[in-house]
This record gives C-alpha cells, structure tokens and sequence, in this order.
C-alpha cells in the first residue's frame, strides 16, 4: 500500500506507525547453524526483513594472484533476492549490493584473526529474502552470527543497528516508511566488548546534538542485539552438547 508522503510518522500519543517507542527495537530473533553444507550458518528475522548467511573457509583464495601472502581476505557478497522487495529487483548485483558487500568485507575483516591464514579467503555470503529496511545492519548481524558458528578465530562478533529522525524526532531502528519518508538515517556497527565503530554512515541531515543522540540510541541497541546474538549461539552448542551426551548414553 502506498504512503502520503505528508502522513504522520508519529501519532499524538508520541507512538510511531508499529507501535513502538522512539528507543524501542523491532522484534529480532537469530538461528545458527542452519545450513549443513555451510560451514557455518544464521538466519535471522528483524521485523518484517527475513535474512540468511553462511560461511566457508578459511579455503585456498582463486584466483592466486588475489592472495595475500600475510593474511586472509574476507570476501562478504550482499544480495537482495529478486522477490525480496514488492517491485520485484532485477536479478545480480546493482551498485547498491557491491557498496554494501564491500562495507561488510571491511567491517568483519576488523574482528577475524586474518593474519592466522595467509593466502586464503573467508568467504561471507548474505541472502536478504525480505527486505523491510536496515538490511546493512540486518547482514552484519547475521554475518557475525555465521562466522561464530564457523569456529572462525576472530576477536569477537559486530552488532549493528540504524538510529535515524522522523518528524523531529531522533528514534531507533527506522521501519520501512521511516526510512522512506523520514529525514536522516544512521547505520551503525560496533565491537560490542570494545566499543570500536566498524560501520558508521549518515544519509540525510542532524545536528550535532540530534547526531549524538543517535548514535547513543544505536549504540545501546548493539548491546542489546549481541546478547540476542550470543544465546542464539548458546542455544545452538548446548543442543548439540545434549545430543552427544544422549548418544553416549545409548
């Protein structure tokens, strides 16, 4: 359904179009270890975005002039399935996926141990099956998530998440039609245990104390996001645990 661009984004009760609170996060739930031929694997949900990941390697990276004889290069591939969106995407990569890929790629090469595989590649690959806004911070999420199950060594995982502004108002995790009709929007990533930025990004306009106040509100949500993160790997490891130990008692 269509939106007047001049509809309220915000309601008199000071609640936005969903419901929810300026600081309030969209639903998440993260899955690993879905996919068996991956070396490691998520899925996850946030909102109405559906996003799946998966990992290989590290493996020999072709071809060999691309290697690096010191360390490992993380190739992440961003890719919005073609039924993704309600205008159905043209299939492959626009310019769109290879800027957000290439983000990706710089943003996990922060965190994993590269100089442990020299020659070799790690490779990210992130499907958006639904997209509904902040599908960047959907991917890294995911992404970190994948690498984790991967028993790739790496310094911790990313979280991420976009703080923006609609009708005046500096809030968290902007919905579809905030994104589109609303005035700034900020995507985000950090090292939660470090508070290192890895992903920072600004498309339209704040002040300086609208900015800070963005980035306070993103940057609280990440932590939030990294424990929905770290007991979706616990739940993952802990059923494989009790499944062996019922083995050995058969």
């Amino acid at each position: 359904m269509g939106m007047d661009k001049d509809m309220d984004l915000i309601d008199e009760d000071g609640l936005r179009l969903d419901g929810r609170k300026f600081d309030e996060l969209r639903e998440i739930n993260i899955e690993a270890g879905i996919l068996k031929r991956a070396d490691g694997s998520a899925y996850l949900t946030w909102g109405k975005n559906k996003v799946m990941a998966a990992v290989y390697g590290p493996r020999e990276l072709h071809p060999r002039h691309a290697q690096d004889p010191s360390k490992a290069v993380v190739q992440a591939r961003y890719n919005m399935a073609s039924f993704s969106v309600p205008d159905r995407k043209r299939p492959g990569p626009d310019r769109r996926s290879v800027e957000i890929s290439k983000l990706m790629s710089e943003a996990l090469e922060e965190i994993v141990f590269v100089e442990q595989f020299p020659r070799s590649a790690v490779d990210v690959f992130v499907e958006i099956l639904e997209a509904s806004a902040g599908t960047r911070c959907a991917a890294i999420t995911a992404a970190s998530v994948a690498l984790a199950d991967a028993g790739i060594p790496m310094s911790d995982m990313i979280a991420s998440c976009a703080s923006g502004k609609i009708d005046g108002h500096v809030v968290l995790d902007l919905g579809k039609n905030e994104d589109n009709f609303g005035e700034a929007d900020v995507p985000v990533a950090i090292v939660p245990r470090t508070g290192k930025i890895t992903l920072l990004q600004m498309d339209g306009n704040l002040t300086i104390e609208e900015y800070e106040e963005a980035m306070e509100l993103a940057i609280n949500a990440c932590h939030e996001i990294y424990d929905i993160q770290r007991e979706a790997l616990k739940k993952r490891y802990s059923t494989s645990i009790d499944s062996y130990e019922d083995l050995e008692e058969v």
